[in-house]
């Protein structure tokens, strides 16, 4: 199989389960290769190590093996404006670094404890999947460009992915493309119910168009509701969640730019 990976990070939980996905597959006895086309760092790399066979174009961003936490605090400036937010909590550790609470030496020890221990984590998954690389070396949140990224045991070869299918071809494989196609949801979805189509089946004539507008009724007062009820609590929630406390994330790419 071939996996074409373009990604600079995220969260350690979402890119946790994307590389556990990766490893079903070789469970399974299908040999892996992904192609680094531009940026595999951080949390892409976790996936990317996974593979039997890594491929980096010659300027493809490769590693930023480390984690980061950040989070805004407006604990000042609410106190200053007369606003003192109130979290209840069970549990020593339930809340330590958040958007709206002063911020003691112990909260941000644990926080510092915390990110070690998912470094950890991280680096013992790397070594585990490349035990050729010197994960002391790489494991230091810096990228490498291709050649260098070669020489760091980071990727295996230097080709494009058309080369690699290319030689897929050559060698007389069949190659197909897959693809995967969510089903819609919210009032995209209800376009699959629309007469004509292959989801309409038992509607037809007025009785079917009565039903489709209906549906889409209901449909676009739950999502105005939902909306509404996300809005109000949409930006504390968000910063103080766990899945976005922890991320592994790189800018290379952004930074890093050719210009005349």
């Amino acid at each position: 199989a071939l996996l074409v990976l373009q990604s600079g990070g995220g969260t350690v939980t979402g890119y946790g389960l994307a590389a556990a996905q990766l490893q079903r597959l070789k469970s399974r006895g299908v040999k892996l290769t992904v192609c680094v086309e531009q940026v595999a760092a951080s949390g892409g790399y976790m996936m990317c190590c996974t593979a039997d066979r890594i491929v980096a174009s010659p300027f493809a961003v490769l590693g930023s093996i480390g984690v980061i936490s950040e989070v805004p605090n407006a604990y000042d400036r609410l106190k200053r404006e007369g606003i003192e937010f109130q979290t209840i909590t069970a549990g020593k550790f339930k809340r330590t670094v958040t958007p709206t609470k002063k911020i003691t030496k112990e909260d941000l020890a644990k926080s510092e404890q915390d990110i070690g221990e998912i470094f950890d984590l991280f680096k013992k998954f790397v070594a585990s999947q490349r035990p050729m690389l010197d994960i002391e070396d790489v494991a230091t949140g810096d990228t490498w460009f291709g050649e260098d990224a070669l020489s760091k045991g980071l990727c295996d070869e230097l080709a494009t992915a058309d080369d690699v299918l290319l030689d897929f071809v050559d060698k007389g494989y069949d190659v197909y493309e897959i693809a995967y196609e969510p089903t819609p949801e919210g009032p995209a979805s209800l376009l699959a119910g629309l007469p004509g189509s292959s989801e309409s089946t038992n509607n037809d004539g007025m009785f079917g168009w009565k039903s489709v507008l209906r549906s889409a009724v209901r449909s676009v007062v739950s999502e105005v509701q939902r909306e509404v009820s996300s809005e109000l609590s949409s930006s504390v929630r968000e910063m103080n969640s766990v899945e976005r406390r922890y991320m592994a994330v790189d800018d290379t790419a952004s930074r890093v730019q050719v210009r005349d």
